[in-house]
Parts: C-alpha cells; sequence; structure tokens
C-alpha cells in the first residue's frame, strides 16, 4: 500500500511557507502502515498540477492532495480535478454550505458569493465535510486508486485526516499492521549510539528494524516491527528496547515516544513538584516548549526572559558585581538566576539559561555559541557550559534541548 503525497502553492516553492502538512501526513499514515513513496510540491499552475496527478497516479495506489481550495482566484485546485477527472458539473453540498454560513454568522461578516462557492464540488467527487473551515475535502475513485484533496490550512488537513480521512482509508484497504517501540535519547549523537549499540543491533532478527531518528540535541531509537501481534513479540520488542536502554543508560530519557520536556512535567506532576525559568538568550523557548503541553500548569508556575542585565537584577536578583566581574553569560550569573527563580517565583525547581546566540556578539573567550545552564532547587544548584555553533536559531533550539537533558538529570540525582 503505497501513498504520493501532493502540495499545491506557489508560496511553499518560494520559501515563503514551510511545508509541514507533509511530514505530518507521513507520521500519521506510516502509524496505519501505509508507505509513502513520494512527496511533490508544484506550483498554482493547471498544466503543473495535472502533470503531478498523472504522475502520482502511475506509483501509488492512494493520493493526497493539500493546499489550493480558498476562494481567490489562484485557488486553482478544484477546478483542475474536475478537469482531471472529466467533470464539467459542479453542484453545492449543502452541509459544506451550512458550516459556511455558520462561521461567517459566528464571526459576524458578510458572506459573500465567493465564500458561498467554497461549497461547490465536483459532481463526480465524494465531499468531505470540514467541521473547522470552508473549504469541504473531495475524494475521487479512479479504478481501484483514491485521490483525496484537502485544505492546506494545517488544523483542517489534520481535522479531516484525523476524522474522515485515516478512517476511511483503514477500511478500504487491508494495511499490514505495524508496531514500534521509541526510546527517546539525549546528548549523545547518532553516530556514537549507533557504535554502541553494534552488537545489538547485529543481533536484531529480520523482522525487527532499528531506526534513528536525530533531532537537534536529542536521538530517538524505533524499534519497529510489521508482523501480526503476539503476546512473545510485543515481549521481544520490549526486551530489546530494555537491553538498549541498559547499553546507553547515560543518554536514555525514556522509553516512548514523547517529548523530553513532556517526560519531565510527568515525572515532576506525580510529586507535585513545580518549576520555574529565567530564560535570556532562548528568549521564551523554553517555557514555549512547556507550555504546549495540557496540563503544564499543574507544575510550571512561570518565569521570566531576562534578557537585559537589569532585570537579571530585578527579577532574579542577580548581583551587579557579579555581572560585572564575570558578564552576564558566566557559571556564576546563571548560577544566581536559578536560585533567584526558585526564591522569587516560589517553584521547587527552576532553570536558567545565558548565552551568547549569534551571530554576533562573541568574543575570543567567549565565542558565538557559548551558553550557561543552570538548574536549581531549594537546596542545591549546578551550571554547566556548553558551545554550540555560529547559526542563532539553532542555538536556541541546542540550548533549549540541553536545559531539559540537564533538569532531567539533576531531577534524577535528587532520586538516586
Amino acid at each position: 500500500m503505497q501513498a504520493e503525497l501532493i502540495t499545491i502553492g506557489d508560496e511553499i516553492l518560494i520559501g515563503q511557507i514551510v511545508d509541514t502538512n507533509s511530514a505530518w501526513m507521513a507520521v500519521v499514515l506510516n502509524e496505519i502502515g501505509v508507505k509513502v513513496k513520494q512527496i511533490s510540491s508544484v506550483s498554482d499552475d493547471e498544466a503543473h498540477i495535472l502533470a503531478a496527478l498523472a504522475d502520482a497516479e502511475t506509483r501509488a495506489d492512494l493520493v493526497l492532495i493539500t493546499g489550493g481550495l480558498g476562494p481567490t482566484k489562484d485557488d486553482i485546485t478544484k477546478k483542475t480535478l474536475a478537469k482531471y477527472f472529466d467533470c464539467d458539473e459542479f453542484v453545492t453540498h449543502d452541509e459544506s454550505l451550512k458550516v459556511v454560513e455558520q462561521i461567517f454568522a459566528k464571526y459576524n461578516r458578510p458572506l459573500l458569493e465567493v465564500n458561498r462557492q467554497q461549497a461547490l464540488v465536483p459532481k463526480v467527487c465524494t465531499p468531505i465535510l470540514n467541521q473547522v473551515g470552508t473549504a469541504p475535502g473531495m475524494l475521487f475513485r479512479k479504478g481501484n486508486k483514491l485521490f483525496i484533496s484537502m485544505p492546506g490550512v494545517p488544523h483542517e488537513m489534520k481535522h479531516l485526516m484525523t476524522a474522515s480521512v485515516l478512517p476511511l482509508i483503514k477500511q478500504q484497504y487491508q494495511l499490514p499492521a505495524i508496531y514500534h517501540q521509541t526510546i527517546l535519547t539525549a546528548g549523545l549523537g547518532e553516530s556514537f549510539l549507533a557504535e554502541k549499540l553494534t552488537a545489538i543491533e547485529e543481533r536484531l532478527p529480520a523482522y525487527i528494524k532499528l531506526a534513528y531518528l536525530p533531532k537537534l540535541g536529542s536521538v530517538r531509537l524505533r524499534l519497529s516491527t510489521t508482523l501480526e501481534a503476539s503476546p512473545a513479540l510485543m515481549a521481544e520488542l520490549d526486551a530489546f528496547a530494555d537491553e538498549i536502554m541498559a547499553t546507553v543508560p547515560e543518554a536514555c530519557i525514556a522509553k516512548g515516544d514523547l517529548p523530553i520536556e513532556k517526560v519531565i512535567l510527568d515525572k515532576m506532576g506525580q510529586k507535585d513538584l513545580t518549576l520555574s525559568l529565567a530564560e535570556s538568550c532562548t528568549g521564551g523557548e523554553i517555557a514555549h516548549q512547556i507550555t504546549q503541553h495540557a496540563g503544564s500548569s499543574k507544575v510550571f508556575v512561570g518565569g521570566g526572559v531576562t534578557y537585559s542585565n537589569s532585570l537579571k537584577s530585578k527579577l532574579l536578583g542577580v548581583k551587579q558585581q557579579t555581572l560585572e566581574s564575570f558578564g552576564a553569560v558566566s557559571e556564576e550569573t546563571v548560577l544566581e538566576m536559578a536560585k533567584g527563580a526558585v526564591q522569587n517565583f516560589g517553584s521547587d525547581y527552576a532553570v536558567a539559561v545565558s548565552g551568547i546566540a549569534g551571530p554576533d556578539g562573541g568574543s575570543e573567550e567567549k565565542p558565538v555559541g557559548t551558553v550557561w545552564i543552570a538548574v536549581a532547587n531549594k537546596h542545591q544548584a549546578k551550571a554547566k557550559r556548553f558551545t554550540f555553533g555560529k547559526h542563532r536559531i539553532q542555538n536556541i533550539e541546542r540550548a533549549t534541548m540541553a536545559a531539559f537533558t540537564f533538569l532531567f538529570h539533576f531531577l534524577k540525582e535528587q532520586e538516586d
């Protein structure tokens, strides 16, 4: 069972937006046993779209299309699909029209004819109701192949995929079972992990695969099998996962496909511990990652983006003498930041980060990419220096991941 994904829109090809839709769809399709064979992005051009559809038909059983379903003239996907499937007649999908009317009434906006026309669909398609937007999805059949078109707005696409498209695919096709056991690691690079796990990989049976899924500062190790589930098979996956964790205990964060901040929130929540933050070079990114998770308020009390030295002093109590003697990017400063966050924000634990994200501002002693991170509770504080690269965004991401990893190990030490 193979699928192809086609994203439509000039804004993708000129780099104005990043195609996150395809990445998300590939993940959820893989989870149900559908292999994505190719991902293509094409412009808002009829000839280009027709060619992409024809090429996809030769390669895939399932073609998923996003984008180009809006109300403006450059949104030509619907008309192009009608042409591809030799359909000249459009009909109104009444349920979709009701949703459009409700959305415009809710926001007290005038309903224009161009908005009504979004409920028009080619007669040969099966409309898929979009309850969170104005453009319905469309299902076309050609022999035993399915073509499904969805809006490019990410939350609308995800709603349609989850509520309608994935159940339809599972009903339409007999899909292989895919089972994963995932281990989150941090602090060791992909090549170092691979070297340490060579002996285990060589002993894996042919029906179990180990994949390395790196991200800045972390690597997910994923054991996968397509065999039918059985207690023996699940036990075998678990046994290999446990052996991996025992082989690289210094790098393992958790068994399960969870981000590190969620692991920390769960760990702290179970013990009724609270956390605050004192961020400088990360600019609130650590707080952003934490607050993406529902229920984070049980643990996270808040914090401050203390970018300037004056705020480091006012909010966190960092001594002026410390800043003058050692600078904002120093062990002494981040330790005072972390201790000040615990005291002033009333939390059990705190993380503080101060660094030089770049691309300028570095020196020979403290080059761009130098970051100091501290963790503290009411009884102890520790700090560590990290040296990353010259790219600002990557430095922020790496510092965020390093802060979570440092906190995770600090919490683990308190348990021992």
